[in-house]
């Protein structure tokens, strides 16, 4: 008798311990996941490096597109929705500082006045404009880059001035027939297109550092003299030269110089 009940319950132990093992190991396994889960999560937002925000003022309705150059063509990466609040906020992935488009889709008019560009950089970003003078009235903070591209456009665009004067006062000599006059303004044009090219690869130069030097020597003086394409790049810091642009600037001087010693 005493057997048997020792029997029963050793049986109901092992049953007990059984169960409760088992639940033990589903309670691991969830928690297993559980944490691969969170572990996956994480990765996806580690991903996203540039936080974007800011505000249109007197915008109710219409769509932002951010947007980046691929193969010369703008490609949009993120979508924003507007729909009667004006701020907005977004994650950006970035391998590193690139020249960015904030384009906005009215909805109801075209409008050309609708894509303002932005040097955007791993961190924390801002853009506030508003709906009537969309990218006169942009200011972006944020970014050290943006900060030294901001720099030399206000000197670069006296030199746009400049030619723009030449070019209207070339039209008037034209329909004038002078023609003394038209060449002394191709002189100076000549001379301002010179004294711009020397300030954009000096700018470049002095900038070394920040990833605004190569990305000057490819978008405003690609076809300057050889040399002066060289200087930059060798000038760069090893960090730039390992950004998006400083790897494109290496390429391009390779390519350029293959074909002059052909």
């Amino acid at each position: 008798m005493k057997f048997r009940k020792t029997v029963a319950n050793n049986s109901r132990n092992l049953l007990y311990f059984a169960k409760n093992k088992k639940s033990k190991m589903k309670k691991s396994i969830v928690l297993f996941f559980t944490l691969l889960f969170l572990a996956s999560c994480s990765k996806e937002v580690s991903k996203t490096n540039l936080h974007l925000t800011g505000n249109i003022k007197g915008l109710k309705k219409g769509t932002l597109y951010i947007q980046r150059v691929v193969d010369t063509s703008l490609v949009a990466i993120d979508t924003i929705t507007i729909d009667g609040d004006s701020n907005f906020e977004t994650d950006i992935d970035l391998k590193s500082a690139e020249m960015l488009y904030l384009f906005l889709d009215r909805g109801v008019t075209n409008s050309m006045d609708n894509n303002i560009l932005f040097f955007a950089e791993p961190g924390i970003m801002n853009i506030e404009t508003n709906i009537d003078s969309y990218i006169s009235s942009a200011k972006i903070t944020g970014s050290k880059n943006q900060e030294k591209y901001e720099e030399y456009q206000k000197i670069n665009s006296r030199f746009r001035d400049q030619n723009l004067d030449m070019i209207e006062l070339k039209f008037k000599a034209l329909k004038s027939g002078k023609t003394k006059e038209i060449d002394s303004l191709n002189l100076k044009q000549e001379n301002n297109t010179k004294r711009k090219y020397l300030f954009a690869t000096n700018f470049a130069i002095n900038n070394r550092d920040y990833d605004i030097s190569p990305y000057i020597a490819l978008s405003d003086i690609y076809d300057i003299n050889i040399k002066y394409l060289d200087t930059i790049q060798k000038s760069m810091s090893p960090k730039v030269a390992q950004s998006l642009y400083g790897k494109k600037l290496t390429e391009y001087v390779i390519k350029i110089k293959k074909q002059e010693s052909k």
